[in-house]
Formats: C-alpha cells, sequence, structure tokens
C-alpha cells in the first residue's frame, strides 16, 4: 500500500496551511527564507489548491483524479461534492473521531485492522461512510494507551456531522456534512478550474 511520507512540515509551510494537524507545523513559517518573493501565476494559485487537497486528506495525484471525476458527475456543485466525498473517507473520519492524532496515523490504524465500522473489521483506508455508520475501536486495541489518550483528548473536533461516544470508544456519522462544515481552508473552486483544463 503506497503512503505519503514526504516531510510534512514543510509541506505545510510551502503551502501556508496546517494540513497535517500537528500544533508545531507552522511554528517557522513567518521565517524570512519561507516568505514568498515573486508573484504566483493563476495556474500556480490552483496548483497549490489542488496540492492542498492531497495535503489534508493524504491521498495521490491518481486517487484524486478519480474523486474528481466522481464528484463532477455528481448533482451537487463539483467542489462541494469533492471535499464532501473526501470527508467520508474511513481513514479521515477516524481522524476527525480522535482515534488517530493525525491522518497519517488514522490510515495506519484502519489498515492495521485496529478499526470496526458497524461492528466488522474494515481495513481499507479509502472505504466510503455512508449516513448512521458507527465507527469504533477494536476491544483489543481500546487498552493501548496511546489510542485511548488520543480519543479521550480529541475534544478540537466537534463537528456537527459527526457524534462521538466516549464510553463505547465510538463515533457515528450522523449526516453527510456541508462544505461549510468541513474544517479544511482549501478553495475548491480553483481545484475544480485546475482539473477542468
Amino acid at each position: 500500500m503506497a503512503t505519503r511520507r514526504g516531510p510534512r512540515f514543510k509541506e505545510c509551510r510551502r503551502l501556508g496551511v496546517n494540513a497535517c494537524g500537528h500544533p508545531k507545523a507552522m511554528d517557522r513559517a513567518n521565517a524570512p527564507a519561507f516568505r514568498k518573493k515573486h508573484k504566483v501565476s493563476d495556474y500556480g494559485m490552483q496548483l497549490a489548491e489542488k496540492q492542498k487537497v492531497k495535503a489534508y486528506y493524504g491521498i495521490f495525484e491518481k486517487q484524486l483524479r478519480n474523486y474528481y471525476a466522481q464528484a463532477s458527475r455528481s448533482e451537487q456543485r463539483t467542489g462541494d461534492a469533492l471535499i464532501t466525498t473526501l470527508e467520508c473517507r474511513l481513514d479521515n473520519l477516524v481522524y476527525r473521531i480522535g482515534f488517530g492524532n493525525s491522518i497519517r496515523l488514522s490510515r495506519q490504524l484502519v489498515s492495521h485492522g485496529h478499526i470496526l465500522v458497524n461492528g466488522k473489521k474494515v481495513d481499507i483506508p479509502s472505504y466510503q461512510c455512508k449516513t448512521g455508520d458507527v465507527i469504533s475501536l477494536k476491544e483489543k486495541s481500546r487498552k493501548n494507551e496511546t489510542f485511548k489518550k488520543n480519543f479521550l483528548g480529541a475534544a478540537k473536533f466537534k463537528l456537527a456531522y459527526l457524534d462521538k461516544n466516549e464510553e463505547g470508544f465510538a463515533g457515528t456519522l450522523l449526516r453527510t456534512p456541508e462544505r461549510a462544515e468541513v474544517p479544511v481552508e482549501i478553495n475548491d473552486q480553483l481545484v475544480v478550474e485546475f482539473y477542468s483544463k
């Protein structure tokens, strides 16, 4: 299984957003060495927004192209459909619920079989969750101090479309998220423009 292994903090500084969710990711963002000294073209801005999507969700170019093709066939606005589809990926919801403190750890939790969806083990990070799906941590994995600390300390993700059950080590996708509720700093219209050329 392919994973993104590049330097996360450097990518965040280059894109200008804390895509990995680490509190120290943007510490050096305002240093003189990282200030942009030239004007960015329209293509450059579109490319940067596309790269942000890949960084936020930990996906590769081919996957993003497939998601875009799927979103362009949707009845929704293409940009909204793209972001809400990505938001409902299993690895992302595991991150939002708080089992992992980063998208990379959340992806690893899924692929290593620590996560259950409606009581059944699902080890595919790109699995598309549906409304009403209950995502929980496997009974044996609940004893792991790192997972427990992440889950109980993840108060930062209080999202209207997710319900968190701390006693049952679970979270429920209440409904499809609306674009305005998704906590990512992306101009999805520029992503649509990039792919529609």
